[in-house]
């Protein structure tokens, strides 16, 4: 029912920057929906990169703090992720999630994913 529709992302030299869009369709954000950015590499697991809650707070990896922000417009059910200064290893699928509640338990939401490639 709900669709996640990324884009942004691409081939960018290390030290440059991509921003990344995650437009949802079929519901709008709500305060209760936890949107968040994970990554992942061919043999690795997906990880987390940066998440949101709908009250405006948000919450990122280490390894990215400071160079990424993730920002949402629930009016536009759109989350994005500005990603700078970016290193080769950032080099990743990005995928978007929505978390949202239902009843006793949740449902979770992912995009295709985007590639990301930061050459050196």
């Amino acid at each position: 029912q709900v669709q996640l529709v990324e884009s942004g992302g691409g081939l960018v030299q290390a030290g440059g920057s991509l921003r990344l869009s995650c437009a949802a369709s079929g519901s709008s954000f709500s305060i209760n929906t936890i949107m968040a950015w994970y990554r992942q590499v061919p043999g690795k697991q997906r990880e987390l990169v940066a998440d949101s809650t709908g009250g405006g707070t948000t919450n990122y990896a280490d390894s990215v703090k400071g160079r990424f922000t993730i920002s949402r417009d629930n009016a536009k059910n759109t989350v994005y992720l500005q990603m700078n200064s970016l290193k080769p290893e950032d080099t990743a699928v990005y995928y978007c999630q929505a978390v949202r509640p239902y009843y006793n338990s949740r449902i979770v939401y992912w995009g295709q994913g985007t590639q990301v490639t930061v050459s050196s």
